[in-house]
Parts: C-alpha cells; structure tokens; sequence
C-alpha cells in the first residue's frame, strides 16, 4: 500500500511538473514584455523646452505643450476637413493628452461649430485668423490653417503647410510664433521624425524667401526671431530628431 501512494503521488508530480513551469515561463515571459514596455515607452513632462538649433537668426524651438497653454504672439494649429467627432472619438487621442481638444474647449467649441457649419472648411493650405476673447488663450491670436482630407494626408503637405504659417506670421508683423501640427490629435498615424523636420523646412525656406524680398527691394524688412514646435509628450524626442536632421541640411 506504501509502494502504491508513492508511485500515485509520483505520477501526479510528473503531471503537474510541465504546468508548473509553463505557469513560470508564462510570468516570466509577462515580466519581461512589462519590463520592455517601461524602457521602450519615453514621455517628456509638459513644459519642457530645448533648442534645437538655428538658422538665419530663427531658432527652433520644441515644447511639450498644447497650442491653448503655449506663450506665444501668435499660435498656430492645423486641421482637417471637418467628419464628425474627429477631434473627440477614437482613433483620436485622448481628450486629456488631445491639445485640439483643449483649444476647442478653451474657445468654447468654436473651432468644431466653425468647422461643422463649413464657415471653415480646413481645405488644404486654407487659413482663417482667430482673435480670442482676452484670457481665453495664452496667445493673443490663432491662425487655423487647412490640411484637407485626411485621407489623403501625406506628411510632404507640412512643407507647405509651414510656409503658410511662416508668411501670415511675417504679415501679421510677429516676431516669433508657435505651431502645432495637430496631426496625432486626429489620430493619423504620420511619421513624427518627417513631418517635424518637414515643418521646420517650410518655415526656413519661407523666411529665406523673405530675406530675398528685402535684399532684392521688393518688401519691408520682416524678423522672426524664435519658431516654437509643440509636441506632446510621447513625441518630443522624435520630432526633435527631425528638427535637427532638417536644420543640419540648411547648415551643408
């Protein structure tokens, strides 16, 4: 009877021995995915603000903040063709990390009411100036400009898209301003590295255009001192590898 209970206990070991360690390799395996996650996940805390570099005596900066908290003379924010709830319902961002969602809150839901009732249609390269209610932005004024459909988005429209931003700024007589694109808002998957270096092109190449103007006689003398870039949290490392590589081939 002896020799049976231990064989029968010796065959439920062998049973529950490969359960065992599959259960071990399966929390180990868990710990490792949590342990990766951790370290491949980067956020920068809002507020942070780095230089990036300079070009004709503009330099671009980057900042972990959304276009209704930025400091600025003026701001500058992209949107797309109006579809319902865009801004506010998946695969947009969260309404707490969505800084067109807080632009349109801190206007009052203006900006969706203007695009909703095609007052401002966002068709690509279209612009509209905003002057806000004192307070209700940190900047004095915001100029809206168009990317069109979204489905038709490819991150070559933010080279124009900047050059837009940089000639109404040098028009409204600004010496600096601050821009944001927007894009991962609406939830389009675009590639941060390109699409921020693509700005920073727009905006050089539309200043040195006005250097040209003025050297030639044919405008004003027109300065802008200081170009801010928003980025949100997950972002702002990557956009700033953008920014660099784009600034570097203005210096080559």
């Amino acid at each position: 009877m002896r020799n049976y209970n231990r064989n029968l206990w010796a065959t439920k070991v062998r049973r529950l021995l490969p359960i065992a360690f599959a259960l071990l390799l399966g929390t180990t395996a868990y710990a490792q995915q949590a342990a990766t996650a951790d370290t491949t996940v980067k956020t920068t805390a809002i507020g942070t603000s780095k230089i990036w570099g300079k070009v004709d005596g503009i330099a671009i900066e980057g900042m972990v903040q959304g276009p209704s908290a930025a400091e600025s003379p003026l701001q500058v924010a992209c949107v797309f063709e109006y579809t319902e709830g865009d801004i506010f319902n998946p695969p947009a961002l969260h309404a707490a990390l969505n800084g067109m969602v807080h632009l349109d809150e801190a206007l009052h839901g203006q900006i969706t009411e203007l695009r909703k009732t095609g007052r401002f249609a966002g068709h690509a390269l279209e612009t509209i100036l905003i002057t806000p209610a004192k307070g209700a932005l940190k900047a004095p004024r915001l100029l809206l400009i168009g990317m069109g459909n979204r489905n038709n988005f490819t991150p070559d429209l933010m080279t124009s898209v900047a050059t837009v931003a940089m000639r109404e700024a040098l028009n409204l007589g600004v010496t600096s301003f601050s821009f944001a694109s927007d894009i991962k808002d609406g939830g389009i998957d675009s590639p941060t590295a390109l699409v921020a270096g693509n700005v920073t092109k727009g905006i050089i190449e539309a200043y040195r255009t006005q250097l040209y103007l003025h050297k030639n006689n044919l405008a004003a003398p027109k300065k802008i001192t200081k170009v801010i870039l928003l980025a949100g949290p997950s972002f702002f490392v990557t956009a700033g590898e953008g920014i660099k590589e784009a600034i570097a081939s203005f210096h080559n």
